[in-house]
């Protein structure tokens, strides 16, 4: 950190790097100095009588011995350079690039000699030698072969660190707010849509692939823009940020004890719920989430039910049904209806209560269902969330577009890739008539929207387009993403729009804004950070803190004694002073940010459920958007935003709502 400068380019490396990287090598040539060195014990001596190529032998040995032993001192002071310092002091460093490019240099003799072990070791004619041992042969064929692998990692890991932006003409340019679309931001989108093309090349047949490229790139190409992270840096950064978000969650505590002030939750749903309408509450909710795993089809049945999910889904599919003749309520499932066997396993309805099916996936093209719900006398459209790589692009064509819809604000902004699945499933809902033929089906049914993340931010879009159609329909969306729609807007979906969200659940806190603020705050605590990157405390317990917290002694020796003092001045932007040059990327204000112009919030009334270290185990409040603006690294960030996590922990607050029997009562 910075990134390292080579030949002239910069890499998508750091200096501090380099440690484990050469601890490994050190120990493999050890362990080949040790063998090679063996070999020479026992063989060298019968060189002088080999009938043709002893002299051949005898420098292939020596030199490989010098080699090895040169490698082995380069590396181990190439080792001893990359961990001094902290993560932002590079001068501490800057012996490594002269070392790693004397280390580069050794690998030409290393070659030389590896071709002549080569052609000793498998050119039976080239060496004649009577006394050869088995011993001997075995480690020079096992070092050449290892060599070559070695080169090989090395090609390999040369294109990884290979930064197209490295050039001097692109890391020699300042960029601020105002350049726009810079030279250096256009090379970059154009080599993320590359990457695109090559790594997802069967996204790229989709209608809307190719915008999706363009969009995701730019986003990709902004984020870290004018700074000099690394992808190790961004690793370090999140587990320093962990500790800081700690230490700072731990003085909020403080704080609200001694005011007074903290946000009241209860464990008491009827004491929430007593203001709320009649149609929010967790039974509803828990039903309705139920419909929502359901669109997810067969691999969720395989991802709940490992060993049993196979049989499960066995009752319900219709072998080599395509065979038979046309089905038109389900598009684009397999010949078996796997997907459909998968939303009836999951949703416990009739095969004739599955009025309609898509699974069609393409990019801003969800698959949905809608069922005849006769528990609660609705027709319920549920939208899946994200499970394929398309449905990712999807969420991360996360640019604010306009929304417009009847009833909203004219100025709304949302989440393009979001209105974009809203506009899908409301043109198949129109072309096909389906909402209005189920109308005359069940003429007393309301209409429910509901979805798990991507399918949640969807329903929440699609149920604005559908409402002055369907005045009294509703929407119980679950972990719905935090980048969806601008704050009036959202104000007004509270009256339609249940959504519910578990304990640290970060895509209820995710959108390009907080994503920004993410990278802005890994760039300070790097630079507050005094510990080195590859220093036990960073990596090595990160996945400790995960597992078991972060001890309270690193709260405070983690940072640096004058993180509030004078300017900073980091290499991570260049060795820039931050609060001047590069006010824009730590500035709060959005009018200057380099992405988001608009801030979007999450939609709806926001019931936040959290655990407690008592009995009962957990407790909730109602929340608002503004709640969910900080991008947290949290241990349980993913696990409390799966939706049978979020199930299980609905049963468990109504489990405890109910009364208990009395002691003694059978």
């Amino acid at each position: 950190m910075p990134a390292l400068r080579l030949f002239g380019r910069k890499w998508l490396a750091a200096s501090d790097d380099l440690v484990y990287p050469g601890l490994f090598e050190i120990s493999l040539r050890a362990l080949w100095l040790v063998l090679l060195v063996c070999v020479h014990i026992g063989y060298y001596d019968d060189t002088w009588r080999c009938a043709r190529g002893g002299e051949y032998v005898r420098a292939y040995m020596i030199g490989m011995l010098a080699l090895l032993g040169a490698v082995v001192l380069v590396l181990g002071a190439l080792v001893h350079q990359s961990a001094q310092g902290s993560i932002t002091e590079v001068q501490a460093r800057h012996l490594v690039p002269p070392i790693l490019l004397l280390k580069l240099f050794l690998i030409l003799p290393e070659m030389a000699l590896n071709v002549c072990g080569t052609m000793w070791a498998f050119c039976r004619d080239l060496v004649v030698c009577p006394y050869e041992g088995h011993f001997s042969r075995t480690v020079i064929e096992a070092l050449v072969v290892f060599n070559w692998v070695l080169f090989g990692l090395a090609v390999f890991g040369l294109v990884m660190v290979f930064d197209p932006l490295g050039s001097k003409r692109y890391h020699a340019l300042h960029e601020t707010p105002s350049v726009g679309e810079s030279l250096r931001h256009r090379k970059g989108t154009s080599v993320w849509k590359r990457r695109f093309r090559w790594a997802f090349c069967w996204v790229r047949s989709d209608e809307h692939g190719h915008e999706a490229f363009q969009q995701v790139a730019a986003l990709l190409s902004a984020l870290f823009r004018s700074t000099d992270l690394v992808p190790s840096d961004v690793l370090a950064g999140c587990v320093l940020l962990r500790i800081k978000q700690k230490k700072e969650s731990r003085e909020m505590r403080r704080i609200h004890m001694l005011t007074n002030d903290e946000p009241k939750y209860s464990s008491d749903a009827q004491k929430v719920f007593s203001m709320a309408p009649r149609w929010m509450n967790l039974e509803n909710a828990r039903h309705f989430l139920r419909l929502s795993m359901a669109a997810y089809g067969w691999p969720f049945v395989m991802y709940m039910h490992c060993g049993s999910g196979l049989c499960r889904l066995l009752k319900h599919v219709s072998c080599c049904a395509c065979l038979g003749p046309a089905y038109s309520r389900v598009v684009d499932d397999n010949c078996c209806f796997c997907h459909l066997a998968g939303v009836k396993q999951l949703a416990k309805v009739r095969d004739q209560d599955v009025l309609f099916a898509s699974f069609r996936n393409h990019v801003f093209e969800l698959p949905f269902c809608i069922i005849a719900d006769h528990q609660t006398g609705n027709i319920v459209v549920a939208i899946r969330g994200s499970i394929s790589l398309r449905d990712i692009f999807t969420d991360l064509t996360a640019t604010s577009a306009r929304f417009e819809a009847e009833g909203v604000p004219s100025d709304t902004m949302a989440h393009k890739g979001m209105i974009e699945g809203a506009a899908y499933i409301e043109r198949k809902l129109r072309q096909r008539r389906i909402l209005q033929r189920a109308q005359l089906m069940f003429p007393h049914y309301g209409l429910v929207l509901t979805g798990h993340s991507l399918g949640a931010g969807v329903a929440c879009l699609l149920g604005f387009k559908l409402r002055p159609r369907f005045p009294e329909l509703k929407v119980y969306a679950f972990c719905t993403p935090a980048g969806l729609l601008s704050r009036e807007a959202a104000r007004l979906s509270e009256s339609f729009v249940f959504t519910i969200g578990v304990g640290d659940d970060f895509v209820m806190r995710l959108g390009v804004d907080s994503i920004e603020n993410l990278r802005t705050g890994i760039v300070q605590t790097l630079h507050a950070s005094r510990l080195p990157k590859f220093q036990y405390r960073i990596l090595l317990n990160g996945l400790g803190y995960m597992l078991f917290g972060v001890p309270s002694r690193d709260l405070e020796a983690t940072w640096r004694d004058d993180m509030e003092g004078e300017p900073l001045r980091s290499p991570l932007l260049g060795d820039r002073a931050i609060p001047t040059v590069e006010a824009a990327l730590l500035s709060r204000d959005l009018s200057v940010r380099r992405f988001s112009k608009t801030r979007l919030f999450i939609a709806g009334r926001i019931l936040h459920i959290v655990a407690r270290k008592k009995s009962p185990a957990y407790e909730m409040r109602w929340a608002t958007a503004e709640d969910f603006m900080e991008l947290k690294v949290m241990p349980r960030m993913l696990l409390d935003h799966l939706p049978d996590n979020v199930y299980r922990v609905l049963g468990a607050v109504l489990g405890a709502q109910r009364p208990h029997p009395p002691v003694g009562a059978e």
